[in-house]
C-alpha cells in the first residue's frame, strides 16, 4: 500500500517551483527537504484557532474599502483572460514581503506554462522570490491532478 503525498515546507520551498505532488519543478538543484507534510492533515483544533477576526490591510484601497481580506484566510480570485488577476496577485505578494515581512504560497491551478514562467522571473525581478513558494497544477496536467 503506498503512503499519502507529503510535500516539503520550511524555509527551503521559498523561491521553488513545485508540481501538485512536492517535486521541484523549477530545473534546480534537487531540493531535499528536512521537513515534509501530509496534503491531508487534520485541521487545527478549535483551541489553537483564534476567535479574533481581524482585517488584513492589502494595500490596495479598493480591495480593503469594499472587500477586505480577513488576516490569516484563505482568498481565491477569479476572473476571465486579461482582467488583472496576475497584477493583483504580484501587488498582494509584495505588500506581505514588504510590509508584514511574510511569506505567501501561489497556487496556480489551471495555468499556462506561460504564464507560470512570466509570473516566476515576475516575481524574481521584483525581488520578492525568496518570500514565496509557487505550486502549479498545470493545464496540460489530468484534472485530478489540478484538483489535488
Amino acid at each position: 500500500r503506498g503512503k499519502m503525498i507529503e510535500v516539503p515546507v520550511g524555509e527551503e520551498v521559498l523561491g521553488r517551483i513545485f508540481n501538485v505532488v512536492g517535486e521541484s519543478i523549477d530545473n534546480l538543484e534537487p531540493l531535499k527537504p528536512s521537513l515534509t507534510w501530509s496534503i491531508h492533515r487534520k485541521a487545527p483544533s478549535f483551541e489553537q484557532q483564534s476567535t479574533k477576526t481581524e482585517m488584513f490591510e492589502t494595500g490596495i484601497k479598493v480591495i480593503d474599502l469594499l472587500a477586505p481580506y480577513s488576516k490569516g484566510g484563505k482568498v481565491g480570485l477569479f476572473g476571465g483572460a486579461g482582467v488583472g488577476k496576475t497584477v493583483i496577485i504580484m501587488e498582494l505578494i509584495h505588500n506581505v514581503a514588504y510590509k508584514h515581512n511574510g511569506y505567501s504560497v501561489f497556487a496556480g491551478v489551471g495555468e499556462r506554462t506561460r504564464e507560470g514562467n512570466d509570473l516566476y522571473f515576475e516575481m524574481k525581478e521584483g525581488g520578492v522570490l525568496d518570500k514565496v513558494a509557487l505550486c502549479y497544477g498545470q493545464m496540460n496536467e489530468p484534472p485530478g491532478a489540478r484538483n489535488r
